[in-house]
C-alpha cells in the first residue's frame, strides 16, 4: 500500500489510484473481504450479479422493516432507511421494473401501516406522496402493459389514502389524475 496522504477525507480518485496497484488475485480478495464484512455488501452482490432467486426480496424486506415496524416490539421507523433500500437496489442492477416495484411496495406498505394503526404523522404521509409521485414517473417509464398493472396497484394505494386525512387521498388523486392527463 501507499504511503497515508494527508488529506483528511479520500475521495473515490484515491481509493481508484489504490485499485490499480491491485492484480486480479488481489482485487478478488478485496471483494471477499468487503462480501463477508456486511450483509449489505452480499445483497449487492447477489443482485449484481442475479445470484438471488428473488433479487428484491432483500429489499422488499429492509422496506417492510422500516415503513411497517413491529408496533408491539421495539422496530423503529426511518423513511429514509426504506428509501435507501430502493436506492440500493438502484446502484445494485436498477432494473427499471423491479425499481418502480419497490416504490409500489414501499407505498403499498405505508398505507396499509396507516390505515390498520392509524397513522397521524405528517412527514410519514409527505414522504408517502413523494413516493408515489416517483412510483408514477418511473412507471410511465415502462412498456404499456407494465405501467398499467403498477397504475392499477397504486390507484388501490389512493383508495385506501382517502381514510386519513390530512389531504393525502386528495394529493394521490390529482397525482394519479395528472398521470392519466399525461396519457391523452
Amino acid at each position: 500500500m501507499s504511503k497515508p496522504r494527508s488529506k483528511s477525507r479520500p475521495t473515490w480518485t484515491d481509493v481508484k489510484a489504490e485499485l490499480a496497484a491491485f492484480d486480479r488475485a488481489g482485487l478478488v480478495r478485496l471483494i471477499q473481504d468487503l462480501y463477508v464484512a456486511h450483509r449489505d455488501n452480499q445483497t449487492f452482490l447477489h443482485t449484481r450479479f442475479g445470484l438471488a432467486q428473488d433479487a428484491l426480496q432483500p429489499y422488499k424486506a429492509a422496506i417492510e422493516l422500516w415503513i411497517y415496524p413491529d408496533v408491539f416490539g421495539p422496530g423503529d421507523m426511518s423513511i429514509s432507511k426504506a428509501k435507501k433500500a430502493i436506492s440500493d437496489y438502484k446502484k445494485a442492477i436498477g432494473q427499471p421494473e423491479g425499481f418502480v416495484e419497490l416504490m409500489v411496495y414501499y407505498c403499498e406498505l405505508a398505507t396499509d401501516f396507516c390505515d390498520e394503526f392509524g397513522m397521524q404523522d405528517a412527514a410519514y404521509f409527505r414522504a408517502m406522496v413523494a413516493m408515489f409521485e416517483k412510483a408514477i414517473q418511473h412507471a410511465n417509464t415502462l412498456p404499456g402493459d407494465q405501467r398499467d398493472r403498477f397504475l392499477k396497484r397504486l390507484d388501490q394505494v389512493r383508495c385506501v389514502a382517502h381514510n386519513f386525512g390530512y389531504g393525502v387521498g386528495d394529493e394521490l388523486d390529482d397525482l394519479l389524475s395528472g398521470c392519466a392527463d399525461g396519457e391523452d
